[in-house]
């Protein structure tokens, strides 16, 4: 049996100081790789006197460690390392570093960027990861309502919507619902349903 997985309910901060660098993690919920890197480039423009913005992420059976200018394997691999060790998936590690002047040798950045991480996640509270699906999904204008109220009574979300000679819809839900909307819209269109389930 599978040791069961864990994201997070909502961000958690934390702050370190060591020798005058300061290092701001911070650990969150994400849906995906590009939502990862669109939180990066916020952090970026957020934090723009930063020397570095190193990140890991875990998603969807994605991982990404990014040193972001420090030495190779001294920040995202270690960051990614705490991830997996807490059974997580979905989560975005980041930690902004502001350089105090004082190098801190190769062990020291990864004891920094692995307690930034730690410290942040001993915060954190736990859920239990329901890894999710992303669909493409056509159907004629008449079911549009149907199937968007199928879509909130599975737990999913509507990502993008185009109205062309059909209704298209772009929907993530829970990977343990899809099977049954897949059912309900196909009767409901009495067959009229394009559906697509796409690479993450």
């Amino acid at each position: 049996m599978l040791a069961p997985m864990y994201s997070l309910a909502h961000p958690v901060t934390s702050l370190l100081e060591i020798r005058k660098s300061r290092f701001l993690g911070c650990v969150e919920p994400v849906a995906d790789r590009a939502s990862a890197q669109a939180r990066v480039a916020a952090l970026r423009a957020e934090h723009p006197d930063a020397t570095h913005v190193c990140w890991a992420l875990l998603a969807g059976g994605h991982s990404a460690a990014v040193d972001d200018g420090e030495p190779s394997g001294t920040a995202g691999r270690p960051m990614l390392d705490v991830l997996r060790h807490q059974q997580l998936d979905g989560v975005l590690a980041t930690v902004v570093r502001y350089y105090g002047g004082i190098k801190l040798g190769a062990g020291g950045l990864v004891r920094a960027y692995t307690d930034a991480v730690a410290q942040a996640l001993l915060q954190a509270e736990k859920i239990t990861h329901v890894p999710t699906l992303v669909i493409d999904c056509e159907l004629p204008y008449a079911h549009e309502g149907i199937a968007r109220h199928l879509l909130g009574l599975a737990g999913g979300e509507l990502l993008e919507v185009r109205h062309a000679a059909t209704v298209q819809l772009r929907l993530r839900l829970p990977a343990t619902a899809a099977e049954q909307l897949h059912e309900q819209l196909l009767t409901a269109t009495r067959g009229e349903l394009h559906w697509r389930l796409l690479d993450q």
